[in-house]
């Protein structure tokens, strides 16, 4: 996924902290770790605190998709020790045996400060939790404006309604389409069953003529702005934001279930540098450092002692950030479905987008 940071908080500059992986002239007192992580997907001041604190030298690398990241992880030319990928990926990254176990007893932050609601979570793609540990998370769901929508939002078939034709929103992406046209229809979103997927596939069409447009990010634009009355919007962290610029502004998580998002922290199984790279998991894991990432990413921690330390009730309290799971069903992450599971999607879409 994507990631896309908003600034509720304050931000803090940059700095001159990234380099690429081949940049490993200094190595720090003792050594080094090497991490591959999502564009502006942290905050460059907990990797300072780390070296400073550690003495071990970050050599930081970003990558903009799960899909770029892992044929580079895969060829093993650049030997990374933290990878932060998406569960999906995860799961792919498990089945291709690129990962190594984890030795929690080394990361001891992971355990005492993350809720067992995601390790629950995580189970979907990293059975036992043994590769993964996570880092930042989210749900799917509807944002509409209230002075718009006069009918009840608890349904994905809000989606579906004539009365708000071409006042629609629709995620650009085939999974995510597919995700809504699924959980509407009673079905897995990670289904690889021809006929649901059909199913799925007409209702995608039968939709079209009432969705304005199929976007990524527009959409947070678009609502907060008014034009348009819902719509579907893939990082839950973006609804708080939108809210503080149009308060006329909702987000539910639909009653037929969706999808919840985990990036996870992992260790390649050909990491040069094991210990270094536990060391950094544990303390990305520790309950300020955490505190500090969600300020700067906005996007919700599933780190019970960073939560402690939002000093905005509003926030720290919030069903949007931080929702109770057990109280809704058939939430599921994403799978990794394979090559013939990929192309079946894809060419589903293209008859979607085509029609």
């Amino acid at each position: 996924m994507k990631k896309n940071t908003l600034l509720l908080f304050a931000a803090v500059s940059m700095g001159t902290l990234l380099t690429g992986c081949g940049s490993t002239s200094s190595s720090g007192e003792n050594g080094q770790v090497i991490v591959y992580n999502w564009g502006e997907y942290i905050d460059q001041e907990t990797i300072k605190s780390f070296e400073e604190e550690t003495g071990i030298k970050v050599v930081y690398d970003e990558f903009e998709t799960n899909e770029i990241m892992y044929p580079k992880v895969e060829a093993g030319a650049s030997q990374y020790d933290v990878v932060c990928p998406s569960d999906y990926m995860i799961q792919k990254m498990i089945d291709n045996d690129l990962l190594q176990p984890l030795n929690f007893d080394h990361i001891p932050n992971a355990k005492a400060n993350i809720n067992a609601q995601y390790w629950e979570q995580s189970e979907q793609f990293d059975p036992g939790n043994l590769y993964s540990v996570p880092y930042c998370w989210g749900t799917v769901g509807i944002l509409y404006n209230k002075t718009m929508v006069d009918d009840p939002v608890d349904s994905w078939s809000i989606l579906w309604n004539e009365k708000y034709a071409d006042n629609i929103l629709m995620q650009d992406s085939v999974r995510d389409a597919f995700m809504v046209a699924e959980k509407l229809s009673g079905f897995s979103m990670n289904s690889v069953d021809e006929n649901e997927l059909q199913t799925a596939k007409d209702l995608l069409i039968q939709q079209k003529p009432l969705v304005q447009a199929y976007v990524i990010d527009q959409v947070r634009d678009k609502m907060i702005n008014g034009e348009a009355a819902e719509g579907v919007i893939i990082y839950s962290g973006e609804a708080i934001f939108t809210q503080r610029e149009n308060p006329d502004l909702e987000y539910v998580i639909p009653k037929e279930g969706t999808n919840v998002w985990i990036d996870s922290w992992v260790i390649p199984k050909n990491a040069p540098n094991l210990e270094n790279a536990e060391k950094f998991i544990d303390y990305m894991c520790r309950g300020d450092v955490a505190y500090k990432n969600f300020e700067y990413i906005t996007y919700s921690t599933p780190n019970d002692a960073a939560r402690e330390l939002i000093e905005d009730d509003d926030i720290r309290n919030s069903t949007i950030a931080f929702p109770d799971l057990s109280q809704y069903a058939n939430l599921e992450t994403y799978s990794y479905l394979g090559e013939e599971g990929d192309n079946l999607y894809n060419e589903l879409w293209k008859e979607v987008k085509s029609n």
